[in-house]
């Protein structure tokens, strides 16, 4: 199984792509800005979307993939996502006012858009991979996940402040060998990493200091212009100077 980095920043300008992970060819993690760089070959091959959240920096490339693609495919999308996640989707996107209710086209027997509800702890096997929802803190319904090929896996907590529930599942995890951790933040902005459940470098210690076990880390959703700032702070915390931040493009293969 191999995982690309389609984006992975706080935002865009130059070479910064928001928030996407394809895994394989046929799944991706979210989809943010990132997924505009893909061929329309590589687009047609995308069955499976699964959403953590419904932020835009995460979601801005559904609709415009789905419109992209349709008329090509002989099956549908299948987005998965918790039953909030589905019905943010359903009232403030595919609402016919954003874009069309590709749920309902070409009919509600044959539709373009499938969304398949998950529940957290719940395992989706798709070919020879299995994605898990973990828990998550954010100012919205929202969830990380647990990307396992049986033989190592991936966690990807997605946008979240400090959450115990989620080192509760993280810790059992035998086979870890990548961990993806937002840091949105530096520490002069703390508070508004607070109010908007994001972390910041010293929150982001504290998370990590309960983490068991020792996968390699990498810190994602980094703000732009505040990029190099904030990992030099990351990398002054004994607990996270072993950090790196993930990079558009990157691969993981487990």
């Amino acid at each position: 199984m191999q995982i690309k980095v389609l984006g992975c920043s706080g935002g865009i300008g130059g070479d910064r792509r928001t928030t996407s992970l394809l895994i394989d060819d046929d799944v991706l993690i979210d989809a943010g800005t990132g997924v505009g760089d893909l061929s329309l070959e590589a687009l047609l091959k995308i069955d499976h979307i699964f959403v953590t959240h419904t932020h835009l920096d995460h979601i801005a490339f559904i609709p415009l993939l789905l419109d992209t693609v349709m008329g090509l495919r002989t099956r549908p999308v299948i987005v998965h996502a918790t039953l909030e996640v589905i019905n943010i989707l359903k009232q403030h996107i595919f609402n016919w006012l954003i874009w069309p209710d590709f749920n309902k086209i070409p009919n509600l027997h044959n539709p373009f858009l499938v969304y398949s509800e998950i529940a957290i702890g719940e395992a989706v096997r798709i070919n020879h991979k299995t994605i898990t929802a973990l828990p998550a803190n954010h100012v919205v319904p929202a969830v990380g996940y647990h990307i396992d090929s049986s033989v190592q896996s991936l966690v990807f907590t997605g946008d979240t402040a400090g959450c115990k529930a989620f080192w509760q599942v993280v810790n059992q995890i035998t086979n870890l060998k990548y961990l993806i951790i937002e840091t949105a933040f530096s520490n002069a902005e703390a508070d508004l990493a607070v109010r908007s459940k994001h972390l910041c470098p010293n929150t982001l210690a504290a998370e990590l200091a309960q983490c068991q076990s020792k996968p390699e880390i990498y810190i994602t959703h980094l703000k732009p212009g505040e990029d190099t700032a904030i990992m030099q702070e990351i990398a002054a915390n004994s607990t996270t100077q072993h950090c790196k931040a993930l990079y558009h493009q990157q691969l993981f293969d487990l």
